[in-house]
């Protein structure tokens, strides 16, 4: 569907809501006030569009129109597409009264955009998740009224009966407090297992530590307190975002971003971190019980808020690349904010394995370079994207200068990329800004990166190890072997997936 086909759809919205598919969004009724603020947002988005630079646009990561984009939400399957809803502020490159953008995909690599999917009234919109119910999907995301950041957070429903057109459920919110009365009581993830749908949400307990709470519902309209699922004990941080909860491999997983943790050694680096806990759970009870102890998934400088999805037995993984105290040069160009591109996620042990989906393959070009690369030579011809298969001898470092070609000539570094056999540690180096991990290869033994516009994502191995930062290049791709060691290297130009 194309951008204007999608906004004729979104003219009839009055029109189009007659009926919905479930018994709860019968009774809904449509709002001109959000029909106006959306078609508000799209004119801006189009009129405003011509004007972004687009030196950073990424050309295979999905990426605001215009505006600021912050978490991935509503991570699912509908009508035969995928889709993807983002945090969204179409009129500043810094977040303001959110919004829900809105791509879909049938590959999840190659997305086309959809006109807003909600818009605040008098209530502000953050973030949440989506289920088919019926032939309809149904968004369940966190809202409060008013402007107050201190205002107590509810929970909210929206349906549609086409995955493009969204209605507000008139009796919203449908869970309006937490069970301890705390304020902060967001991100609803959904599920559904048996009778009944289920939710995560995150929180935080009185004594100020971070938490995640389940709730569930045989109806979608009301919902009762289960129990808490897991709690920090002083070292995760003072609240837990964007909760996800899911079962691999016969284990359940609880995937979150906790605030307020302390750096420890290589680990803790970012401002807030995103991990796992991985364990048992009781249905009944909702008690969950903790096997193997928090891990992040991801050592790179900017991996935020994930979601989760499953689809023919594979669980897929998206992450806001950024982070609240991010740069973000592409702000001065109209736009600000990356998703990372989807992984797929197995479990080897107590790890969980992030590797890139199959389909990306199917975005690379001729190669442009296919030998041992010796040192002080370089790889060229990559312009503003690339995906580069590494190989070498883990017994000796290896040290690689990955920038943009006009930044060979300022004698800069926009990311360099180390190997440190002795201590057997991946490091990945942004102009100063180290992060590493160690890495203990399950089979492969060579490094996958991907290259765009304004990021590099690197996977050790089988995914063991991964590391995705935003990174701004002048000029086309370079990459330069800085070190003694030879490494074999194939790297891919890699086509557009995505609206410029």
């Amino acid at each position: 569907m194309t951008l204007q086909s999608a906004m004729a759809v979104l003219k009839l919205y009055v029109a189009l809501l007659g009926v919905l598919a479930t018994t709860l969004a019968c009774d809904l009724t449509p709002s001109a006030a959000e029909t106006e603020l959306k078609l508000q947002a799209e004119t801006y988005i189009n009129v405003t569009k011509p004007t972004i630079d687009s030196r950073y646009r990424q050309h295979y990561h999905v990426a605001p129109p215009v505006g600021w984009m912050n978490d991935p939400n509503g991570f699912s399957y509908f009508k035969e597409n995928y889709h993807l809803f983002y945090q969204f502020y179409p009129y500043n490159t810094s977040t303001g009264n959110i919004h829900w953008g809105h791509v879909i995909s049938q590959d999840l690599v190659k997305w086309t955009q959809l006109p807003v999917a909600l818009a605040p009234e008098t209530e502000q919109i953050f973030s949440g998740s989506a289920i088919e119910k019926d032939g309809t999907l149904v968004l369940i995301y966190t809202a409060h009224k008013g402007k107050d950041p201190d205002t107590n957070e509810t929970q909210y429903l929206a349906f549609s009966n086409d995955g493009v057109i969204f209605t507000k459920y008139k009796k919203n919110p449908v869970i309006s407090f937490s069970p301890n009365t705390a304020k902060d009581f967001r991100d609803p993830k959904i599920w559904k297992h048996g009778d009944y749908w289920y939710v995560v949400l995150g929180s935080k307990t009185v004594d100020t530590k971070g938490e995640v709470l389940v709730y569930r519902s045989a109806d979608l309209g009301y919902w009762e307190f289960l129990n808490v699922v897991a709690s920090s004990n002083g070292d995760l941080g003072y609240m837990w975002e964007c909760p996800d909860f899911f079962e691999l491999s016969g284990n359940y997983v609880l995937l979150m971003s906790p605030q307020g943790m302390n750096a420890s050694g290589d680990r803790y680096q970012n401002q807030f971190q995103t991990g796992y806990i991985i364990g048992s759970f009781d249905y009944q009870t909702g008690k969950f019980v903790e096997k193997y102890a928090f891990q992040e998934i991801d050592y790179g400088h900017d991996f935020y808020a994930t979601q989760t999805m499953e689809r023919n037995n594979k669980r897929y993984l998206i992450a806001w690349m950024g982070s609240w105290n991010g740069e973000f040069p592409e702000r001065a160009d109209g736009w600000a904010g990356s998703m990372t591109i989807v992984r797929e996620l197995t479990l080897n042990g107590d790890r969980i394995l992030m590797k890139p989906i199959d389909a990306i393959t199917e975005l690379r070009e001729s190669a442009v370079y296919n030998a041992s690369l010796a040192q002080n030579q370089h790889i060229t011809g990559l312009e503003k994207t690339g995906e580069l298969l590494i190989s070498f001898d883990l017994a000796q470092d290896i040290s690689l200068a990955i920038r943009g070609v006009n930044d060979v000539s300022n004698n800069t570094n926009v990311i360099g990329l180390r190997w440190d056999a002795s201590a057997k540690k991946v490091i990945v180096d942004r102009q100063g800004v180290i992060r590493q991990g160690e890495w203990a290869p399950v089979s492969s033994k060579s490094l996958r990166v991907f290259l765009d516009a304004s990021s590099i994502e690197v996977f050790c191995g089988e995914g063991e190890v991964v590391f995705s930062s935003r990174a701004y290049p002048n000029g086309n791709w370079q990459i330069t072997n800085l070190g003694t060691q030879s490494v074999d290297v194939v790297a891919y130009t890699l086509s557009r997936s995505v609206p410029e």
